[in-house]
């Protein structure tokens, strides 16, 4: 089962992942995908070394972004790998069978693409703009997921990312994605991640609307 709250790992160097990765693990967060960019292989092992044995006391699970090979290394929980990343067909001959491999979509053609090429989850978006990633594909918003879903005829888990804030979770989890990928709203706040998986899961903002349906009655 892919957890429903996932938080992209921050930071202006590997040192700041790794303690940002400690605070989410300590929050409560079950999974966790290490995204460095811009560094030496050789640094990203280290780093996604570090990060495994944090990982492994809480036992939340570690993604490695686009470093198959560093996940298979560490025995990372798994990979995620972006549009212009290696093949997930590729990538699956270096992992274990339990190992499981997200992929980067923006659209319902990218999305038959990663079923095709059996992913274990889908992280679609950007919901909205971000600053996190650079070259940017187009915003979805609800309607972008809303149509997407409704014509994807796969049983593949798919996460909403891209600038998504506490105050848009409910919605966005109305059009049917299995859950929600953070970064930006986590690392500002890591005591919000209880308050962020209710929402998530049918939290307060739905209890509130059944006790308010049930006094109209």
């Amino acid at each position: 089962m892919i957890p429903t709250l996932h938080y992209i790992s921050q930071g202006k160097t590997p040192q700041e992942h790794l303690e940002h990765i400690q605070k989410a693990c300590t929050s409560g967060i079950e999974l966790v995908q290490l995204r460095l960019k811009n560094q030496p292989e050789s640094v990203v092992l280290r780093t996604a070394q570090k990060a495994r044995e944090i990982t492994s006391k809480y036992q939340t699970r570690l993604i490695v972004n686009d470093y198959y090979k560093v996940a298979a290394a560490v025995k990372a929980d798994g990979v995620h790998l972006g549009k212009t990343d290696t093949s997930p067909v590729t990538a699956r001959k270096e992992l274990a069978s339990w190992q499981i491999i997200g992929g980067t979509a923006n659209t319902l053609e990218d999305c038959e693409a990663l079923v095709a090429k059996k992913v274990d989850y889908i992280g679609l978006g950007p919901f909205r703009f971000t600053e996190t990633k650079k070259n940017l594909s187009p915003v979805l918003g609800l309607n972008g997921y809303l149509t997407i879903l409704e014509e994807l005829k796969a049983q593949v888990p798919v996460i909403a990312i891209g600038g998504i804030l506490a105050e848009d979770i409910n919605e966005i989890m109305k059009t049917g994605v299995h859950g929600i990928a953070m970064s930006g709203e986590v690392t500002r706040n890591f005591n919000k991640v209880p308050e962020l998986k209710k929402l998530i899961n049918g939290g307060p903002l739905d209890e509130q609307r059944w006790i308010s349906e049930e006094k109209r009655k």
